[in-house]
């Protein structure tokens, strides 16, 4: 399943962002093609020229803009944070998954209340994942819905959530439960903030790197697994970021609410079945989001192996990669076969009261699978960490 390419359409109207402010930098755009919807991924060095250049369009046009950023950004790269957004009402939080929170979403909606942003204000969010989907559900929320633009900040949020149109908050029950599809008016990378990012946090956002190489671009994968680990300084990685939202434009093109009934935008959440069930049941803020992913992707190609699909040597290659970039493989600590089952059955993926997998027909390829024998499942837990933490009593890797 080779996902190439650009959308194929634009957004229509007079308030498209502008293609201006990007001279002497590293510049490419990738389409995410909604039709009416569309918008750009604009990938850059630095990244904050162009989005003053932006800012300054809408303060012409008389729109109302304010930043939502995370607190470690607004404190490690204040400078960028300073020339990029100039003097906009800002709001502060810190990062982690407690902040993707009821309490922390009314903070934004008051936050942009006191700011005085109307319907035709604008909302930038800054920062990894949690922030940005945290900030996109309150833009998708206040005033029942106005604009906001995704400035990533992470490896993770590069490659994944920025792109798509995916917001939203955890609640006791489930991460991710409550939430809604609002795309942002684009998406501006710059890449050159990688250098700084802590090595814990490069690696999670590897993650899903791999993920993107296993689901839709064999060769992807091959270039992660045979070229040695990737830095956040490696030449090749902008265009490994490229590709991965190309894949993602492209599926999202294709499904953008997760509608079909196989394969489509499910597909974007292979390993996460498992991953949701381990940071909700060993507790936020014990795994990484891309930590959760890694070990997701290892015990997503032992069930793709039980069901016929991959070769031990396909699972042992997925469980070496996800090594290779300092992620876990087994659970680090053990947590209860039943609380992990019981948060899988509560995951937003359950359909009609089945859990619903993505499997590996082969490496670069992935389909949905229904009715997998929850004892398969649990077996696949015992594994891997669940229980008494004992492991290879059920499965050969």
């Amino acid at each position: 399943m080779g996902f190439a390419g650009k959308g194929d359409g634009t957004r229509a109207g007079i308030d498209r962002p502008a293609e201006i402010g990007f001279k002497n930098l590293m510049s490419s755009v990738v389409e995410v093609g909604l039709g009416a919807r569309s918008y750009p991924i604009h990938l850059l060095d630095e990244g904050s020229e162009g989005i003053r250049a932006e800012v300054a369009r809408l303060r012409e046009a008389r729109r109302g803009c304010a930043l939502l950023v995370d607190a470690g950004l607004a404190e490690a790269q204040g400078e960028f944070v300073e020339r990029a957004f100039g003097d906009m009402p800002v709001l502060k939080l810190p990062g982690g998954e407690k902040t993707k929170s009821l309490e922390q979403l009314g903070r934004v909606w008051d936050f942009l209340a006191e700011s005085g942003i109307d319907r035709q204000g604008r909302l930038f969010v800054a920062g990894g994942g949690v922030i940005g989907d945290l900030g996109g559900f309150a833009a998708a929320s206040y005033l029942r819905g106005i604009d906001f633009y995704q400035v990533p900040t992470t490896l993770l949020s590069m490659v994944d959530s920025s792109v798509g149109g995916k917001t939203g908050i955890n609640i006791a029950a489930c991460k991710n439960l409550v939430g809604a599809f609002h795309q942002p008016r684009a998406v501006f990378i710059g890449t050159g903030l990688l250098a700084t990012l802590p090595e814990s946090e490069f690696h999670s956002g590897m993650g899903e790197v791999i993920k993107y190489g296993l689901l839709g671009d064999a060769k992807l994968f091959e270039q992660l697994r045979g070229g040695g680990p990737l830095s956040a300084t490696s030449k090749e990685l902008p265009e490994v970021i490229r590709r991965c939202c190309e894949i993602k434009a492209e599926i999202v093109r294709a499904d953008e609410k997760e509608e079909a009934g196989s394969g489509g935008r499910a597909l974007l959440n292979l390993g996460h079945t498992f991953a949701h069930a381990v940071e909700q049941a060993a507790g936020y803020g014990e795994y990484l989001h891309g930590e959760a992913v890694g070990l997701g992707l290892v015990m997503a190609s032992a069930l793709s192996r039980e069901l016929g699909y991959l070769s031990e040597t396909d699972v042992e290659t997925i469980r070496e990669t996800v090594r290779a970039y300092g992620l876990p493989v087994v659970l680090r600590s053990p947590v209860p076969t039943d609380a992990l089952l019981a948060a899988m059955r509560r995951d937003k993926k359950v359909k009609e009261g089945r859990l619903r997998f993505v499997v590996l027909r082969r490496l670069g390829e992935a389909m949905t699978v229904d009715d997998v024998d929850e004892t398969i499942v649990t077996a696949l837990w015992r594994h891997y960490g669940g229980n008494n933490g004992e492991s290879g009593k059920d499965f050969p890797g």
